[in-house]
């Protein structure tokens, strides 16, 4: 049941149905603490998709709280050295580029991108992702020197891994191109 909320609650914030969405995330939230407990994955899964939606909504720092909340509970569980931690990380850096928080951004993707490499190799997709995402750090930044090798790194491993036309694929290849027009004026 609490799955299944999530899941309608996490189609509704895709079609922007915010409003719709929150309530089932949170009575997801409250179904799986109530039968899980507090200390559960899927507990700390609950908080960073609220956290998600918050962003969206930009609502900042109720999405940092939820994201702290994520993360510790992960790091609880799991310790430092799991893909979750590296997942809160990323999650929890690319609000903070959303904020303009720039150096705890960049701190908080590279221990993710380190993570990421040490525990899934150099060549996964989520690392892909996260290259990806730094990237934007940079680009954030006006700064295309530092943003576009990350971003040809980032749409190499996910050309080779997802495919060409694979939603992230794509969105790769996008930010990548955004960055050399930027650099050509």
């Amino acid at each position: 049941m609490a799955q299944n909320l999530n899941n309608l609650a996490l189609l509704y914030k895709h079609q922007g149905r915010y409003s719709e969405a929150e309530p089932l995330y949170q009575e997801s939230l409250a179904l799986r603490k109530r039968l899980l407990g507090d200390e559960h994955p899927d507990v700390a899964t609950s908080f960073n998709n609220l956290a998600s939606l918050y962003v969206q909504q930009g609502r900042y720092s109720e999405a940092e709280s939820f994201y702290l909340k994520s993360l510790r509970l992960r790091r609880q569980l799991f310790g430092d050295e799991h893909p979750s931690i590296a997942t809160s990380l990323n999650n929890l850096a690319s609000l903070y580029v959303q904020q303009g928080r720039y150096s705890e951004a960049e701190f908080l993707f590279q221990e993710a991108l380190t993570l990421r490499k040490c525990l899934l190799g150099d060549e996964h997709p989520d690392v892909g992702r996260c290259l990806d995402n730094f990237a934007m750090l940079y680009n954030a930044q006006d700064n295309p020197e530092k943003a576009k090798p990350l971003y040809i790194n980032a749409l190499e491993i996910l050309e080779k891994s997802m495919g060409k036309e694979h939603p992230w694929t794509v969105r790769c290849r996008e930010n990548l191109k955004s960055t050399s027009k930027k650099n050509e004026l």
